[in-house]
């Protein structure tokens, strides 16, 4: 017999979908969720190059048109095809040992293979790529995953402009009239200087230069960072666009100045500035956690944001962003995806235990959790109003909003410096400007039926509630917010495990409770719920979903969940009150002696 073709029919690995968990459905908070592309035994791989066998990809030269996002054919030819035959792309193009870190141990063998794919897929005819200021190639594997042989290498291509300022990301500054804005780049501040080119739309534009930020290999903490999964990040930029009018439509283009004098240009975008504090207008959050990026499991939370980006004024995306556990190359992948949605509105994050957690690293919890990036990737690549970002902690405000965003990965307990930072945040709010209080975590500081939680006992994240509980009631904070358990789940008003309203739907009058709600469904792995139904537990869902806050006045507030597959409200309740309501005495929240007459 002559020889075959693979078979036409796609069929990708997914292993570069970093949202994606190929451990049980039990969720965060039972174990790590695995990042795919570690699965592949990458330090395994031998080279059993086949003279029949043959990759090739086209068209060589990419995005001459579109800087960033490309389809590419790639062609095999194997006449010993199999069914565990798989193809990964590389990048850069070059990955055999040569590029390998030195190899401490004088009896472990160097390996052929030190760098991970990008990407993976079987009999494949189309791979989508974006730009990684790098060359790709393809390799074709047979032997599966667990014991890899390359038998064929393509040639090389690359983008027409791999240097390219790409994949802005904006975020609230410290002051309310402050955007930033983030990007990736391949220039070195030392052939180029960056810049954002801004202004009022159809007004004379500007320029504010850009502070540049890089990681290297040994920042990371572990492995796979430090070995199979590290990849230059690029880099990193960012932008302080200062004293902004309120609610004025701005418009934008990320920049780098050459030597020669020219300038690299990205394409324009534009975004909305923030409202004034205590702004009454319509303001409309959007509030999640736990995405990732691609949708194996049938999530379209992106094409509903998209969809829906008219009527949204911000985003907050709580913790375990894109589930690349030290594979780098993801977080271009997951900054590629957000694009559409993170350089038009802010898009502000909370810190998980995918970013941060690693043993002996200052994290609170002793786990392997982040790949060995320790937060390093996470505080580089996005950009939050902290103090430090190294303590992933920070308020901020939008019109009539106040957001206390916490770091669950970081000590809360009380006397702690975290601690103090929450008592701050929710006490110099000022309740008549900024009715809505929100305090935001990534683990369950709160409560949750989740069946781990359910199991140990708790319906919580261990020392959560006893450390905090008080300045929610003190500060009367209307919702805390949490990602982690991947689910969806609504309490009752509620202090101290006890409901202290028995409405389901619509809340008026004195703020005796906080409402805790878990919105942990934005894209990975879903979380089972305890057989149990605490008393407080008003709603639970078991599928994808993100939830919607709508500030009319402040007055009045609309909570709405909505499922990512149809973007249609499934859960719903309204918050009606007066300034009077937040200031009047309920158990806990004021002194229990006055001095008043």
């Amino acid at each position: 017999m002559g020889p075959r073709f693979l078979s036409a029919k796609v069929s990708i690995f997914l292993a570069a979908l970093c949202f994606a968990s190929l451990s049980s459905a039990r969720g965060d908070v039972g174990g790590i969720g695995e990042q795919p592309l570690a699965s592949i035994a990458i330090h395994k791989a031998t080279v059993a190059l086949h003279d029949s066998a043959s990759v090739k990809a086209y068209p060589l030269v990419l995005g001459v048109k579109v800087r960033f996002l490309i389809w590419v054919t790639v062609d095999l030819q194997y006449p010993n095809a199999s069914g565990d035959d798989w193809v990964g792309v590389f990048s850069p193009s070059k990955f055999d040992g040569s590029t390998c870190p030195p190899v401490n141990d004088p009896k472990e063998q160097t390996p052929y293979v030190c760098s991970a794919p990008i990407k993976t897929g079987k009999a494949s005819l189309k791979f989508q790529l974006i730009n990684q200021r790098a060359d790709f190639s393809f390799a074709l594997f047979s032997g599966g995953i667990s014991n890899p042989k390359m038998v064929a290498v393509s040639n090389s291509i690359i983008f027409a402009y791999p240097k390219a300022p790409l994949y802005p990301r904006l975020a609230q500054g410290k002051s309310w009239n402050e955007m930033t804005v983030t990007w990736t780049s391949g220039y070195d501040i030392k052939e180029a200087a960056p810049f954002v080119e801004w202004g009022i739309k159809g007004e004379n534009q500007v320029r504010s230069p850009a502070g540049t930020l890089t990681i290297d290999r040994n920042s990371m903490c572990g492995s796979p960072a430090r070995t199979v999964g590290w990849r230059d990040a690029g880099f990193i930029h960012t932008s302080f666009l200062k004293d902004l009018w309120p609610n004025t439509l701005y418009t934008y283009k990320m920049g780098h100045l050459l030597s020669n004098g020219t300038s690299i240009m990205s394409k324009s975008y534009s975004f909305k500035s923030s409202p004034y504090p205590g702004q009454d207008s319509l303001q409309r959050i959007i509030v999640f956690g736990d995405m990732g990026k691609a949708e194996r499991d049938g999530s379209n939370e992106y094409n509903q944001l998209i969809k829906d980006l008219k009527n949204i004024d911000i985003v907050f995306h709580m913790g375990d962003i894109c589930y690349a556990n030290g594979y780098i190359s993801q977080w271009d992948q997951f900054t590629a995806q957000v694009e559409p949605i993170a350089s038009t509105v802010p898009y502000m994050i909370g810190s998980g235990n995918h970013e941060r957690d690693w043993p002996n690293s200052g994290s609170f919890y002793d786990t392997t959790d982040s790949g060995g990036e320790c937060g390093v990737l996470a505080e580089t690549m996005f950009y939050v109003p902290a103090e430090n970002r190294a303590k992933f902690w920070y308020k901020t405000d939008y019109g009539m909003f106040r957001f206390c965003i916490a770091d669950s990965e970081h000590d809360w307990r009380e006397g702690s410096e975290q601690h103090r930072f929450i008592e701050n945040c929710l006490a110099t709010v000022d309740r008549h400007k900024q009715p809505w209080l929100i305090f935001a975590a990534h683990r369950v500081l709160g409560y949750s039926s989740d069946s781990y939680y359910g199991s140990e006992g708790s319906f919580e994240e261990p020392m959560g509630r006893q450390n905090l509980q008080r300045l929610w009631q003190k500060y009367r904070v209307d919702i805390a917010f949490y990602g982690h358990v991947h689910n969806y789940e609504r309490t009752c008003p509620i202090y101290q495990n006890q409901c202290v309203n028995s409405e389901l739907n619509h809340y008026s009058g004195v703020v005796n409770g906080t409402i805790h709600v878990v919105a942990g469904g934005g894209g990975s792995h879903l979380s089972t719920f305890s057989n149990l139904t605490p008393s407080w537990s008003l709603y639970r869902d078991y599928d994808f979903g993100f939830v919607k806050l709508t500030a009319f006045n402040r007055s009045s507030l609309l909570f709405e969940y909505k499922k990512s597959r149809d973007g249609r409200v499934y859960d719903s309740f309204t918050i009606s009150r007066e300034y009077k309501d937040v200031l009047a005495c309920v158990h806990d929240s004021c002194p229990a002696t006055t001095l008043a007459s």
